[in-house]
């Protein structure tokens, strides 16, 4: 299940391949055309083939999955798509990771069309058709295989379970039988969409009884993640990051640290003072006695304190005068408030957050003698910018660096750069040696990748009548996408596209609406969170909006249904989530709160029931219901898994989970400074999964964006104080109740 491709691309002669062959192998690029033509295998050496699904003799089906497993349930979900339409014995499939090639395995997604990308909800949805169509072809070239062989029409013979049968004449093969005879035509058969199996045919898909193929090793221990694998003559190294962006290493205790025994290098480097080693122990020693100054001159990021910045961030918010940039805009919003006959206003404040993934940042690599290629292994969320970007570094070339891409213990948006596993080539590359990097969560944390502060100033414009007129939405904050994905930024010339999702608005009936933004110039290392911008833009304009409402004198419920009336979808979910909560039902002592998101083409609404305690600021979740309509449902046990997952995520996130930055630098140390959430604290979970003939959208975080404004409203609803600050901590809620 979990054995790695070799390499992306096989050179195979005519003799190697007849040797070695033990299947039929379908090189299918998803756009449908064949890639590596078995046919030239024969006329001529070097010719290359890539495989989506493979058919053994003996009944085996491997089939590949594009993108990576953090836990998320890809590595079942993306082949069961393809074992769907091809009518395969799931019993008999074996599921394996592609090894990272946009070309061949790019994904077809709106917002990355063509990339091969593990992030933003979206692996299934950009694969979906294509891996049906893969699916499609091959049963197509089994069938035509056997009607020549039987001499009976294609459409005399069915497929079920990895067998094909003639029912006129009774007779039966299997797929591995097939494959032993079977010729890969020169071009596949023309497959359309329409000739796929409509949803009522579905044999895999929807069904409950078909878990996650990764369960199983990570059950018994036998789960391979990076922070496992062993390769001879490989030496450790830790690493001590520098504080922030640009800092430099002024002096290090070198000397002194390579007198522990075991240790051999002490390695200042433009983004830390790494220590090798023999033993992971000495490794760990020499990080634990270095002592090192630096020099933070050239540190954009040194200045910075994330409590101090907060005066000037709100100060720019307020500037008539200061430079922003249109988000998104519907109408002339800035005109209709002006001729508002009232406004609501409010500003709102979300911290900067830590991944926490549960595996800290580690690779293994090992550079080549010449120092012009390299192998490595990690567990990474974009495997071809691993590439990239070591290539980069060895002034070599992408098909030089070949990826063994392992489970991921967390992603979260963490492992969308690759900064461990490039660290751990430049290492290896002086040392000469393969060379695993661990960090200890110490040194992951004080080399987190956040996600930003952000600041927000809301107004809305009531006409006369109370109806909502104008909506302006201004965030101030780092752009994401300046520091995450600096080609998109240049390209769309400046926009934050992770930092804004969430501000749109697109299900609610607005005339005049802008969201715009100003950005922050900090240094510091920003990143995609899970949720990504939805996370805090979610929290805030979903709060907001029970503002507007407490303003009109109208329910917060009657309110999302008033405004999504044009939205069947939007509306059935809203209703669900309020039925299964009763909602409206008074609890004594406690207060309710709902909140509605459209992230990424998924519909949710959440509903929080939550207690305070006056005296410690402290609140308690005691129930949360989600309902969600995310179209077609390929494994509905792993949405439910998934939804819980983010929906914890999310209640850790909004109640605790803060970094706070001095001097640039990062201020917690462990768990016991960054609190996330504990068992004990965890709420009653209550799911409803709305399926619909919609294609699938994507689930790894579609529970983020409600939870923490539906807690908010909870809390304004029993207290009638609102708060405007995630996370909603202890010290906070006594703030707000003084």
């Amino acid at each position: 299940m979990n054995k790695q491709i070799k390499q992306d691309t096989l050179d195979v002669s005519r003799r190697s391949f007849v040797k070695g062959a033990s299947g039929l192998t379908f090189a299918f690029a998803l756009s449908g055309t064949l890639l590596g033509r078995i046919s030239e295998v024969y006329a001529a050496d070097g010719a290359k083939l890539n495989a989506w699904v493979t058919i053994g003799h003996d009944d085996t089906i491997t089939i590949l999955c594009p993108s990576s497993e953090m836990g998320q349930g890809v590595l079942t979900a993306l082949p069961l798509i393809l074992a769907e339409e091809l009518d395969a014995d799931w019993s008999k499939v074996k599921c394996e990771f592609a090894p990272g090639n946009p070309k061949l395995y790019g994904g077809q997604h709106k917002m990355f069309p063509g990339a091969q990308v593990t992030l933003a909800s979206v692996s299934v949805p950009a694969y979906f058709t294509q891996l049906r169509m893969a699916g499609a072809q091959a049963r197509r070239v089994l069938l035509d295989n056997v009607a020549e062989q039987w001499k009976v029409p294609v459409a005399e013979l069915t497929t079920d379970k990895s067998k094909i049968t003639h029912k006129k004449s009774k007779r039966s093969i299997s797929y591995g039988d097939v494959a032993k005879t079977a010729k890969v035509p020169a071009e596949l058969p023309k497959i359309a969409e329409s000739d796929l199996k409509k949803r009522k045919d579905y044999k895999l898909i929807g069904r409950k009884d078909i878990g996650r193929v990764d369960v199983p090793s990570k059950v018994n221990g036998s789960a391979r993640y990076s922070i496992d694998v062993q390769i001879p003559g490989m030496v450790y190294a830790s690493l001590m990051h520098s504080p922030m962006e640009g800092a430099k290493v002024a002096s290090v205790n070198a000397d002194d640290v390579k007198k522990i025994k075991g240790v051999t290098h002490v390695l200042s480097l433009p983004f830390g003072v790494a220590v090798v080693a023999e033993t992971i122990e000495a490794s760990r020693l020499g990080r634990q006695a270095l002592n090192v100054k630096w020099d933070t001159a050239s540190a954009v990021g040194a200045p910075f304190d994330s409590e101090k910045a907060k005066e000037e961030y709100a100060r720019k918010a307020a500037d008539p005068k200061a430079e922003a940039m249109d988000a998104f805009k519907t109408g002339d919003a800035d005109k209709a408030l002006a001729g508002a006959a009232s406004k609501v206003e409010a500003a709102y404040w979300s911290e900067h957050t830590y991944h926490a993934q549960m595996e800290p940042m580690n690779a293994v690599a090992s550079v080549a003698a010449d120092g012009l290629s390299a192998e490595i292994w990690c567990g990474a969320q974009v495997q071809p910018l691993v590439a990239a970007v070591a290539s980069n570094v060895l002034k070599t070339t992408p098909d030089k660096i070949k990826i063994n891409n392992q489970l991921l213990g967390g992603g979260f948006g963490r492992r969308i750069w690759p900064d461990a596993p490039v660290q751990a080539v430049v290492i290896s590359n002086i040392v000469k040696k393969p060379v695993k990097l661990m960090l200890t969560r110490e040194d992951d944390l004080a080399a987190a990748r956040p996600r930003p502060m952000t600041h927000h100033v809301m107004k809305a414009g009531l006409d006369d009548k109370k109806n909502m007129v104008s909506w302006h939405h201004r965030i101030v904050a780092e752009n994401v996408d300046a520091v995450a994905a600096p080609p998109r930024f240049a390209a769309t010339k400046g926009r934050d596209y992770i930092g804004w999702v969430g501000m749109s608005q697109d299900f609610y009936k607005i005339p005049n609406l802008k969201a715009d933004a100003i950005r922050e110039q900090r240094g510091m290392r920003v990143h995609a969170w899970r949720g990504i911008g939805a996370g805090y833009n979610k929290f805030v304009s979903e709060s907001f909006l029970d503002e507007v409402a407490a303003a009109k004198g109208i329910d917060p419920l009657a309110y999302r249904l008033e405004l999504t009336k044009d939205h069947p979808r939007a509306q059935a979910v809203i209703k669900a989530v309020a039925e299964m909560s009763n909602f409206k039902k008074k609890r004594p002592g406690r207060g309710m709160g709902i909140a509605f998101s459209d992230y990424h083409d998924t519909l949710t609404a959440g509903v929080a029931e939550v207690s305070l305690d006056k005296a410690t600021g402290k609140i308690k979740v005691h129930n949360y219901w989600i309902a969600i309509d995310g179209g077609l449902i390929i494994q509905p046990d792993n949405v439910n898994a998934q939804l819980e997952s983010s929906i914890i995520y999310a209640l850790s996130g909004a109640l605790s989970e803060e970094l706070t930055m001095k001097g640039g630098a990062v201020q917690q140390s462990n768990f016991n400074d960054y609190h996330v959430m504990r068992m004990s604290e965890v709420p009653q979970i209550h799911m409803k999964v709305i399926v619909t003939d919609n294609p699938p959208t994507g689930m790894g975080e579609v529970g983020i964006p409600t939870v923490a404004p539906a807690i908010g409203n909870a809390v304004a609803q029993l207290t009638g104080k609102r708060l405007r600050h995630l996370p909603m901590s202890a010290e906070r809620v006594k703030k707000a109740l003084a």
